[in-house]
Protein backbone atom coordinates (compact mmCIF):
# COMPACT_ATOMS: atom_id res chain seq x y z
CA UNK A 1 0.00 0.00 0.00
CA UNK A 2 1.40 3.84 -0.97
CA UNK A 3 -1.91 5.64 0.04
CA UNK A 4 -5.45 5.81 1.06
CA UNK A 5 -6.85 7.74 -2.09
CA UNK A 6 -8.13 10.66 -0.66
CA UNK A 7 -4.37 11.20 0.52
CA UNK A 8 -3.58 12.57 -2.64
CA UNK A 9 -4.89 15.71 -4.78
CA UNK A 10 -4.79 16.82 -8.45
CA UNK A 11 -2.03 19.27 -8.06
CA UNK A 12 -0.21 18.00 -5.38
CA UNK A 13 2.96 16.67 -5.02
CA UNK A 14 3.41 14.01 -1.95
CA UNK A 15 6.37 12.33 -0.88
CA UNK A 16 6.59 9.03 0.38
CA UNK A 17 9.38 6.55 1.58
CA UNK A 18 8.26 2.79 0.90
CA UNK A 19 10.90 -0.42 0.85
CA UNK A 20 13.78 2.22 1.34
CA UNK A 21 13.29 4.21 -1.23
CA UNK A 22 11.49 7.54 -2.08
CA UNK A 23 8.90 8.17 -4.43
CA UNK A 24 6.51 11.36 -5.36
CA UNK A 25 3.03 10.37 -5.08
CA UNK A 26 0.55 12.38 -7.30
CA UNK A 27 -2.77 12.86 -9.41
CA UNK A 28 -2.46 13.65 -12.97
CA UNK A 29 -5.56 16.43 -14.55
CA UNK A 30 -7.86 13.63 -15.08
CA UNK A 31 -7.58 12.32 -11.35
CA UNK A 32 -5.17 8.94 -12.09
CA UNK A 33 -3.10 8.19 -9.49
CA UNK A 34 1.44 8.01 -10.74
CA UNK A 35 4.45 7.46 -8.70
CA UNK A 36 8.17 8.36 -9.70
CA UNK A 37 11.11 8.00 -7.93
CA UNK A 38 11.71 11.24 -5.91
CA UNK A 39 14.78 12.50 -7.29
CA UNK A 40 15.94 14.28 -10.31
CA UNK A 41 18.53 12.94 -12.61
CA UNK A 42 20.33 16.12 -13.37
CA UNK A 43 21.58 16.99 -9.66
CA UNK A 44 19.13 14.84 -7.50
CA UNK A 45 16.85 17.25 -6.12
CA UNK A 46 13.74 15.97 -4.80
CA UNK A 47 10.55 16.07 -7.32
CA UNK A 48 8.20 16.82 -4.13
CA UNK A 49 9.91 19.91 -3.97
CA UNK A 50 8.38 21.05 -7.10
CA UNK A 51 5.35 21.55 -8.73
CA UNK A 52 2.49 20.20 -10.69
CA UNK A 53 2.47 22.16 -13.97
CA UNK A 54 -0.74 22.54 -16.21
CA UNK A 55 0.33 20.19 -18.61
CA UNK A 56 0.53 17.58 -16.24
CA UNK A 57 4.43 16.93 -15.57
CA UNK A 58 6.12 17.75 -12.82
CA UNK A 59 8.28 20.55 -12.82
CA UNK A 60 11.98 19.90 -10.49
CA UNK A 61 12.09 23.24 -8.16
CA UNK A 62 15.87 23.33 -8.67
CA UNK A 63 16.38 24.05 -12.84
CA UNK A 64 13.08 23.72 -13.92
CA UNK A 65 13.23 20.38 -15.99
CA UNK A 66 9.86 18.81 -16.56
CA UNK A 67 9.06 14.84 -16.21
CA UNK A 68 5.33 13.42 -17.45
CA UNK A 69 4.10 10.81 -15.69
CA UNK A 70 5.64 8.20 -17.08
CA UNK A 71 8.98 9.36 -15.66
CA UNK A 72 10.38 11.25 -19.28
CA UNK A 73 12.13 14.44 -19.48
CA UNK A 74 9.47 15.87 -21.84
CA UNK A 75 10.75 19.76 -21.44
CA UNK A 76 14.36 21.14 -20.97
CA UNK A 77 14.28 25.23 -20.60
CA UNK A 78 18.21 25.83 -20.89
CA UNK A 79 19.84 26.15 -24.20
CA UNK A 80 18.42 24.99 -27.24
CA UNK A 81 16.09 22.79 -24.79
CA UNK A 82 17.56 19.64 -25.91
CA UNK A 83 16.54 16.81 -23.98
CA UNK A 84 19.43 14.34 -22.30
CA UNK A 85 19.34 11.28 -23.08
CA UNK A 86 19.61 9.68 -19.85
CA UNK A 87 16.67 12.21 -18.27
CA UNK A 88 14.14 9.93 -16.61
CA UNK A 89 12.56 9.15 -13.51
CA UNK A 90 11.78 5.67 -12.61
CA UNK A 91 8.42 5.03 -12.84
CA UNK A 92 6.03 2.88 -10.35
CA UNK A 93 2.77 1.21 -11.67
CA UNK A 94 -0.26 1.30 -9.22
CA UNK A 95 -3.38 0.41 -9.28
CA UNK A 96 -5.90 1.95 -7.04
CA UNK A 97 -9.13 0.14 -5.73
CA UNK A 98 -11.39 0.15 -3.06
CA UNK A 99 -9.85 3.59 -1.95
CA UNK A 100 -6.80 2.04 -1.39
CA UNK A 101 -3.45 2.88 -3.90
CA UNK A 102 -1.06 0.30 -4.31
CA UNK A 103 2.46 0.31 -5.60
CA UNK A 104 4.87 -2.41 -7.52
CA UNK A 105 8.01 -2.09 -6.93
CA UNK A 106 9.70 -5.21 -9.18
CA UNK A 107 9.70 -5.66 -12.95
CA UNK A 108 6.81 -3.76 -14.41
CA UNK A 109 5.75 -6.50 -16.60
CA UNK A 110 5.14 -8.85 -13.94
CA UNK A 111 2.77 -6.38 -12.18
CA UNK A 112 -0.34 -8.18 -11.60
CA UNK A 113 -3.43 -6.84 -9.84
CA UNK A 114 -5.35 -10.22 -9.51
CA UNK A 115 -2.83 -10.55 -6.45
CA UNK A 116 -4.37 -7.61 -4.38
CA UNK A 117 -5.91 -8.34 -1.32
CA UNK A 118 -9.93 -8.31 -1.52
CA UNK A 119 -10.72 -4.97 0.45
CA UNK A 120 -13.96 -4.83 -1.02
CA UNK A 121 -15.66 -4.93 2.42
CA UNK A 122 -14.02 -1.27 3.12
CA UNK A 123 -14.69 0.28 -0.06
CA UNK A 124 -16.24 3.79 0.26
CA UNK A 125 -18.22 2.97 -2.87
CA UNK A 126 -20.77 0.44 -0.75
CA UNK A 127 -19.68 0.92 2.61
CA UNK A 128 -19.38 3.59 5.46
CA UNK A 129 -15.77 3.82 5.71
CA UNK A 130 -13.78 6.00 8.20
CA UNK A 131 -9.64 6.14 7.81
CA UNK A 132 -6.67 6.82 10.33
CA UNK A 133 -2.58 6.52 9.29
CA UNK A 134 0.39 6.10 11.89
CA UNK A 135 3.92 5.98 11.78
CA UNK A 136 4.91 2.95 13.75
CA UNK A 137 9.16 2.64 14.50
CA UNK A 138 9.17 -1.11 14.39
CA UNK A 139 9.41 -3.78 11.57
CA UNK A 140 6.38 -4.20 9.96
CA UNK A 141 6.37 -8.24 10.92
CA UNK A 142 6.41 -6.91 14.63
CA UNK A 143 3.04 -5.25 13.04
CA UNK A 144 1.33 -8.28 11.24
CA UNK A 145 1.84 -10.88 14.67
CA UNK A 146 0.17 -8.18 16.80
CA UNK A 147 -3.26 -8.39 14.41
CA UNK A 148 -2.66 -11.98 14.34
CA UNK A 149 -2.26 -12.60 18.15
CA UNK A 150 -5.39 -10.72 19.32
CA UNK A 151 -5.13 -12.38 22.89
CA UNK A 152 -3.10 -9.49 23.87
CA UNK A 153 -6.11 -7.10 23.46
CA UNK A 154 -6.74 -8.44 27.69
CA UNK A 155 -3.94 -7.03 28.84
CA UNK A 156 -2.83 -3.99 26.68
CA UNK A 157 -6.02 -2.84 25.96
CA UNK A 158 -8.23 -3.14 29.72
CA UNK A 159 -10.55 -0.54 28.82
CA UNK A 160 -11.42 -0.43 25.70
CA UNK A 161 -11.08 -3.57 23.12
CA UNK A 162 -10.32 -6.11 26.28
CA UNK A 163 -11.87 -8.62 28.36
CA UNK A 164 -11.15 -10.46 31.34
CA UNK A 165 -12.75 -13.08 28.80
CA UNK A 166 -10.21 -12.93 26.03
CA UNK A 167 -8.18 -15.70 26.98
CA UNK A 168 -10.72 -18.38 26.91
CA UNK A 169 -11.23 -17.65 23.70
CA UNK A 170 -12.15 -20.78 20.85
CA UNK A 171 -9.65 -20.30 18.67
CA UNK A 172 -8.49 -21.61 14.99
CA UNK A 173 -5.80 -21.50 12.29
CA UNK A 174 -6.77 -21.47 8.89
CA UNK A 175 -4.86 -21.76 5.59
CA UNK A 176 -6.63 -21.22 2.33
CA UNK A 177 -3.83 -20.93 -0.21
CA UNK A 178 -1.21 -18.45 1.23
CA UNK A 179 -3.64 -16.64 2.90
CA UNK A 180 -3.94 -17.27 6.75
CA UNK A 181 -7.15 -17.14 8.63
CA UNK A 182 -7.27 -16.61 12.70
CA UNK A 183 -10.74 -17.03 13.88
CA UNK A 184 -11.22 -16.58 17.69
CA UNK A 185 -15.00 -16.60 19.24
CA UNK A 186 -15.81 -15.08 22.81
CA UNK A 187 -18.45 -16.48 24.19
CA UNK A 188 -20.49 -14.56 26.98
CA UNK A 189 -18.30 -11.69 27.69
CA UNK A 190 -19.20 -8.67 29.64
CA UNK A 191 -17.83 -5.50 26.57
CA UNK A 192 -16.30 -2.55 27.43
CA UNK A 193 -18.46 0.54 27.25
CA UNK A 194 -16.67 1.77 24.08
CA UNK A 195 -17.55 -2.06 22.55
CA UNK A 196 -21.13 -2.25 23.77
CA UNK A 197 -22.24 1.20 22.36
CA UNK A 198 -19.73 0.65 18.86
CA UNK A 199 -21.75 -2.54 18.61
CA UNK A 200 -25.18 -1.49 19.35
CA UNK A 201 -25.47 -3.68 22.98
CA UNK A 202 -27.23 -3.32 26.10
CA UNK A 203 -24.12 -2.13 28.65
CA UNK A 204 -23.49 -4.91 30.99
CA UNK A 205 -24.91 -7.54 29.27
CA UNK A 206 -23.39 -10.72 27.99
CA UNK A 207 -22.45 -10.72 24.21
CA UNK A 208 -20.65 -13.12 21.94
CA UNK A 209 -17.69 -11.85 19.96
CA UNK A 210 -16.27 -13.01 16.59
CA UNK A 211 -12.76 -11.97 15.73
CA UNK A 212 -11.45 -13.24 12.14
CA UNK A 213 -8.33 -12.41 11.09
CA UNK A 214 -7.24 -12.61 7.65
CA UNK A 215 -3.38 -12.13 6.28
CA UNK A 216 -2.17 -11.53 2.74
CA UNK A 217 1.67 -11.40 2.26
CA UNK A 218 3.65 -9.41 3.18
CA UNK A 219 1.34 -7.80 5.72
CA UNK A 220 -2.04 -7.05 4.40
CA UNK A 221 -4.48 -7.70 7.19
CA UNK A 222 -8.31 -7.21 7.41
CA UNK A 223 -10.15 -7.89 10.60
CA UNK A 224 -14.00 -8.60 10.71
CA UNK A 225 -15.64 -8.15 14.89
CA UNK A 226 -18.74 -9.17 15.05
CA UNK A 227 -20.75 -8.89 18.63
CA UNK A 228 -24.12 -9.56 19.21
CA UNK A 229 -26.51 -10.42 22.60
CA UNK A 230 -24.97 -13.68 23.90
CA UNK A 231 -26.53 -16.92 22.81
CA UNK A 232 -28.71 -14.65 19.80
CA UNK A 233 -26.04 -15.82 17.04
CA UNK A 234 -23.42 -14.10 15.12
CA UNK A 235 -25.68 -12.73 11.92
CA UNK A 236 -28.15 -10.92 14.49
CA UNK A 237 -25.11 -9.10 15.34
CA UNK A 238 -23.14 -6.32 13.85
CA UNK A 239 -19.95 -6.77 12.00
CA UNK A 240 -17.18 -4.42 11.86
CA UNK A 241 -14.93 -4.41 8.96
CA UNK A 242 -10.90 -3.15 9.72
CA UNK A 243 -8.21 -2.73 7.39
CA UNK A 244 -5.06 -2.94 8.93
CA UNK A 245 -2.07 -2.44 5.90
CA UNK A 246 1.58 -2.05 6.92
CA UNK A 247 4.30 -1.38 4.22
CA UNK A 248 7.87 -1.08 5.37
CA UNK A 249 9.66 2.31 5.46
CA UNK A 250 12.58 0.99 6.38
CA UNK A 251 13.66 -2.31 7.91
CA UNK A 252 12.63 -0.39 11.30
CA UNK A 253 10.06 1.78 10.35
CA UNK A 254 6.39 1.30 8.99
CA UNK A 255 3.51 2.93 7.69
CA UNK A 256 0.04 2.01 9.14
CA UNK A 257 -3.10 2.49 7.84
CA UNK A 258 -6.22 1.32 9.72
CA UNK A 259 -10.08 1.81 8.90
CA UNK A 260 -13.71 1.53 10.30
CA UNK A 261 -15.86 0.05 7.49
CA UNK A 262 -19.79 -0.22 8.73
CA UNK A 263 -22.02 -1.98 6.12
CA UNK A 264 -24.67 0.62 4.23
CA UNK A 265 -27.34 -0.99 5.69
CA UNK A 266 -26.14 -0.11 9.20
CA UNK A 267 -28.30 3.32 8.51
CA UNK A 268 -27.68 6.08 7.22
CA UNK A 269 -25.90 7.82 10.43
CA UNK A 270 -23.01 4.58 9.88
CA UNK A 271 -20.40 7.74 8.53
CA UNK A 272 -20.47 9.18 11.83
CA UNK A 273 -20.27 5.82 13.44
CA UNK A 274 -17.51 4.66 11.51
CA UNK A 275 -15.68 8.03 12.13
CA UNK A 276 -16.13 7.73 16.33
CA UNK A 277 -15.17 3.87 16.03
CA UNK A 278 -12.45 4.72 14.55
CA UNK A 279 -11.11 7.24 16.57
CA UNK A 280 -11.76 5.07 19.60
CA UNK A 281 -9.36 2.91 17.80
CA UNK A 282 -6.63 5.65 17.16
CA UNK A 283 -6.42 5.86 21.12
CA UNK A 284 -5.23 2.76 21.88
CA UNK A 285 -3.47 2.16 18.83
CA UNK A 286 -1.07 5.16 19.39
CA UNK A 287 -1.30 5.15 23.12
CA UNK A 288 -0.74 1.51 23.70
CA UNK A 289 0.35 -0.67 20.78
CA UNK A 290 2.85 1.18 19.04
CA UNK A 291 4.58 2.05 22.33
CA UNK A 292 4.72 -1.84 23.03
CA UNK A 293 5.85 -2.21 19.48
CA UNK A 294 8.46 0.33 19.02
CA UNK A 295 9.54 -0.84 22.43
CA UNK A 296 9.97 -4.50 21.18
CA UNK A 297 12.10 -3.11 18.55
CA UNK A 298 14.66 -0.92 20.04
CA UNK A 299 15.26 -4.40 22.62
CA UNK A 300 15.11 -6.75 19.46
CA UNK A 301 18.03 -3.78 17.65
CA UNK A 302 18.91 -5.41 14.55
CA UNK A 303 18.33 -8.90 15.79
CA UNK A 304 17.07 -11.35 13.31
CA UNK A 305 13.67 -12.46 15.05
CA UNK A 306 14.81 -16.08 14.44
CA UNK A 307 17.91 -15.61 15.92
CA UNK A 308 16.72 -14.47 19.24
CA UNK A 309 14.66 -18.04 19.87
CA UNK A 310 11.62 -16.30 20.58
CA UNK A 311 9.26 -18.23 23.50
CA UNK A 312 6.43 -19.92 21.43
CA UNK A 313 2.96 -20.37 23.07
CA UNK A 314 -0.71 -21.73 21.16
CA UNK A 315 -1.72 -17.94 20.46
CA UNK A 316 1.34 -17.61 18.21
CA UNK A 317 0.09 -20.05 16.02
CA UNK A 318 -1.11 -18.09 12.95
CA UNK A 319 1.35 -15.28 13.66
CA UNK A 320 4.13 -17.96 13.24
CA UNK A 321 2.18 -19.47 9.88
CA UNK A 322 2.14 -16.41 8.66
CA UNK A 323 6.29 -15.53 9.30
CA UNK A 324 7.24 -19.01 7.93
CA UNK A 325 5.04 -18.17 4.50
CA UNK A 326 6.60 -15.40 3.68
CA UNK A 327 10.14 -16.17 4.67
CA UNK A 328 9.76 -18.69 2.37
CA UNK A 329 8.39 -16.43 0.07
CA UNK A 330 11.36 -13.95 0.16
CA UNK A 331 13.93 -17.07 -0.16
CA UNK A 332 11.88 -18.30 -3.38
CA UNK A 333 12.75 -14.43 -4.60
CA UNK A 334 16.77 -14.40 -3.91
CA UNK A 335 16.64 -17.84 -5.96
CA UNK A 336 14.66 -16.65 -8.44
CA UNK A 337 16.50 -16.65 -12.21
CA UNK A 338 15.81 -12.91 -12.78
CA UNK A 339 17.89 -12.17 -9.40
CA UNK A 340 20.81 -14.05 -9.67
CA UNK A 341 20.74 -12.62 -13.48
Amino acid sequence: MAAWSDELTVGELRHRKLLDQDLVLFRDEQGRAHALHDRCPHRFAPLHLGNCTAAGTIQCKYHGLEFDSEGRCVHNPHGTGTIPRNAHVRRYPLVERHGIVWAWFGDPDAADPDSIPDYGRADPATAWVARRYLHVKANYVLETDNILDLSHIQYLHPSTLGTAAVSQARTEVVLDGETVWCRREIPAEIPSPFLARNFGLVPGEPADRWLDVRWDAASSLLLLVSMSAAGEGRDRGRTIAIPHIFTPETRTTTHYWFASAFSRADGDDGQARAEAHVEGLLQPFATEDMPMLEAQQSRMGDADFWSLRPVLMATDAAAVRARRLLDARIQRDRESPERRA
